[in-house]
């Protein structure tokens, strides 16, 4: 049976809990004794108002009956009807819309259980506090991860309720000395029309939204940069960083059974018939009328990953894709929890942003197989070559050319894209977490260092190109100049003894056969793609450059 709860001052604001929490709520209603103010967290130190319990209780109730403590003494014997028509059309459900378990989404159960193990806590003896301390350390990083979580939620509870606390211990905040600018409240976020801290009735449009988080929340700057803040300072002190990865053509690849090929019709038969390297990584989804094949490796990437960063989803794709996305990669919930960004909660039409990630930019990497979305965070930028296991994924980006399926081939476990990026990860990790800069970590941009480990790549290389870029445009504004710059090449459009490649489509023009007489080496454009996506300098034989036809 679930329980709701409505706020007295706005009956609008209703929140609906299954029966796990409601048996958690009331046993800390009573536990209480009414004496402490109760809040409700909807994410890491967001609160709709808070309340005396004697204020609460009257307004707990089941749909069809009160509900009573076992002293009888809290609960109104009657209920009142006053907002019971928004219980019935305007449900709110946490086990529907908040997140579970995420360090910037914390949902209300959790506090209700960090709220009970503390209160236990402090009428047992501390050796018994300290062995069951040393009990969950015992049991692996998990458990390590979810004291991390828990001990937050803890802290940012009590910050919160004692920055409320003089509001809500008398009608008369004067008296307790405080003035009356202390006690302002900041609306650090509103949801459905109402501040989350004092529940004054505020702009729906103020502030920016995390829908992800919660359904209709927003957040004002402030508190977006004071969540930042803490979570980068909480990740730190646990050796870890941000990691946002898009889903199509970097960690997957989908296509619609209506364009499945003839050649590919095979995928369809029984799981049993398929190749053993698809059985655990292809997935026919039905009611999406869709399939998705898993990246190479993908596993086992988002395993080591996650101990090094916590993880984002973040696609350009529906929500409803994306969930159905997560749930594959992350089947047991332990990598992405709520953390899943999509199309509608972009706050620019066609581009992805950082401002709906609760991370600190100088702390952020990004895989994603495509440039233009990040305008504003290509310093972020691990560009990733594109997965194409369906031939309907060819078509899109105007390949001729048979895709991996129709071949019945695939990337490589252990030398394709995804295992040849976490070993960069791992590096750029390593370099950031340095102990010569342990005391500076604050100050740290993972950026920089993602720069300086690409600029090893062509390092002491100069490149000349000939018949590669437009007439009449500029060179140094196209892409293959700016990725070889970025890979650690000196680009130039003259000729000298000191330069070692030349970079050419054609080996008729001047510079090519220049490059063949002073035994330099001539390479096609592909090379520098190729460098820039396996993070080493391919060797040139493998780039030659053919003569035009024309």
């Amino acid at each position: 049976m679930d329980i709701v709860v409505i706020d007295n001052n706005n009956a609008s604001d209703v929140v609906v809990l299954d029966s796990s929490t409601t048996e958690k709520l009331v046993k800390l209603l009573i536990l209480l004794s009414h004496t402490k103010p109760m809040v409700l967290q909807l994410g890491s130190s967001l609160l709709i108002p808070c309340f005396r319990v004697e204020q609460f209780a009257p307004f707990l109730f089941f749909p069809d009956r009160p509900l009573q403590s076992s002293t009888g003494d809290w609960a109104s014997a009657e209920c009142p009807t006053n907002g019971l028509r928004s219980v019935i059309n305007q449900p709110m459900s946490l086990t529907a819309d908040s997140p579970v378990h995420s360090s910037s989404s914390d949902d209300f159960a959790a506090i209700l259980d960090a709220e009970l193990d503390s209160a236990s806590d402090a009428s047992r003896d501390p050796e018994e506090v300290e062995e069951k301390v040393e009990e969950i350390d015992d049991d692996g990083g998990y458990n390590s991860d979810n004291r991390r979580i828990k001990r937050r939620k803890v802290e940012v509870y009590e910050e919160m309720v004692e920055s409320q606390s003089s509001k809500s211990q008398g009608e008369a905040p004067q008296n307790l000395g405080s003035s009356p600018k202390k006690n302002m409240c900041t609306h650090p976020g509103i949801i459905g029309g109402m501040c989350i801290r004092c529940g004054q009735t505020m702009d729906d449009e103020s502030g920016v939204a995390f829908g992800y988080i919660h359904k209709n929340l927003r957040l004002g700057n402030d508190e977006i940069a004071r969540l930042r803040d803490k979570d980068f300072k909480n990740l730190l002190r646990h050796k870890k960083l941000y990691l946002v990865l898009d889903l199509d053509h970097t960690l997957l690849n989908s296509t619609r059974f209506a364009d499945i090929t003839i050649e590919e019709r095979y995928l369809e038969g029984q799981r049993d018939t398929l190749p053993d390297t698809l059985k655990s990584s292809l997935y026919r989804l039905d009611l999406m009328h869709m399939m998705t094949k898993l990246r190479p490796f993908v596993n086992i990437f988002l395993k080591e990953a996650s101990s090094l960063f916590e993880m984002y989803i973040y696609t350009m794709g529906e929500r409803a894709y994306a969930l159905e996305m997560a749930k594959l990669l992350d089947p047991g919930g332990v990598y992405f929890h709520s953390r899943v960004i999509a199309q509608g909660d972009c706050t620019q039409k066609h581009q992805k942003g950082l401002d709906i990630v609760l991370g600190q930019e100088s702390a952020v990497l990004i895989l994603d197989d495509t440039e233009a979305v990040w305008g504003k965070h290509k310093e972020n930028l691990i560009l990733m070559e594109r997965y194409h296991f369906f031939a309907s994924s060819c078509r899109q980006f105007g390949f001729n050319c048979k895709s991996l399926s129709e071949l019945r081939s695939d990337e490589s476990e252990t030398d394709g894209a995804l295992a040849t990026v976490l070993k960069i990860l791992q590096q750029i990790h390593s370099l950031f977490f340095d102990p010569e800069h342990v005391d500076n970590l604050e100050h740290r941009d993972v950026r920089q260092v993602l720069k300086s480990v690409r600029k090893e790549i062509l390092k002491g290389c100069k490149v000349v190109f000939t018949r590669v870029f437009p007439t009449n445009s500029q060179a140094e504004h196209q892409q293959i100049w700016k990725m070889a710059e970025q890979l650690g090449a000196t680009c130039s459009t003259e000729l000298d003894s000191h330069v070692t490649h030349v970079v050419s489509m054609d080996a008729g023009t001047d510079k090519s056969r220049w490059a063949i007489q002073e035994k330099k080496f001539l390479v096609h454009p592909r090379w520098i793609e190729a460098s820039n996506y396996l993070w080493k300098k391919q060797p040139e034989e493998n780039f030659p450059v053919s003569q035009s036809k024309e």
